[in-house]
């Protein structure tokens, strides 16, 4: 285990039901680190994150208020991989930093990391202890977007089809919560890895604990 507490990985595709999931988890009290919550932090108005984004992109990112334009940054990154790997170089190392040095301080036993793009990133997976992956059949991860957005299906199936797949992202997952039903069973299932990673996070303290009191053993 790297840092204070024990890392979770949250993630899931748009609609899946991710957020409702760290709700669950927030419920019973466990920190949750929202990367895209910091990103906007980072990209307010006298954010981090501003210089190196005006010295990348020029002032026509820049909104009126000094924060980044968001609608026109994504606009220019979602047509050219180019420009959103450039952004991504410039965001992506801020926001882990920024993430880890929550994680060092936090006090409990446990922590959710909320990373949308957790799959696509890759850097993250080493970062945590334990990847869940909030699943969903992909029709309903549509349905459950069109209903909350109001987006056409072609604009959810192409914001489905940035992200990464299902497969890919079932294929890092350590758990994994079916969300492919009511939200009654989507909390149940929270609870019962509430109770696993705090029981995993009292056992990993309790053998960092056993190896502050054998120093000796490091000289044999």
């Amino acid at each position: 285990m790297t840092g204070h507490a024990l890392r979770i990985g949250l993630t899931g595709g748009i609609g899946s039901g991710k957020s409702a999931a760290a709700a669950r988890f927030a419920g019973h009290g466990v920190t949750i680190i929202d990367t895209d919550a910091i990103a906007h932090e980072l990209t307010a108005p006298g954010g981090a994150a501003l210089p190196a984004l005006r010295a990348a992109f020029g002032d026509t990112v820049i909104a009126g208020d000094g924060g980044l334009d968001r609608v026109r940054m994504r606009a220019r990154v979602f047509a050219d991989p180019a420009e959103r790997a450039r952004l991504e170089a410039i965001l992506h190392p801020m926001i882990a930093a920024e993430s880890l040095r929550r994680c060092a301080v936090d006090t409990s036993p446990y922590v959710v990391v909320d990373i949308p793009l957790l799959a696509e990133t890759g850097h993250w997976r080493e970062r945590c202890d334990r990847v869940c992956v909030v699943d969903c059949p992909r029709e309903t991860q549509i349905a459950r977007v069109a209903e909350r957005n109001g987006h056409s299906r072609a604009e959810i199936e192409a914001i489905v089809a940035a992200q990464a797949s299902r497969e890919a992202r079932l294929a890092i997952a350590d758990d994994i919560i079916d969300n492919s039903g009511p939200l009654d069973v989507l909390h149940a299932q929270v609870d019962v890895l509430h109770e696993r990673y705090s029981a995993l996070a009292k056992a990993a303290v309790t053998r960092a604990n056993a190896e502050k009191v054998r120093p000796e053993a490091r000289f044999h």
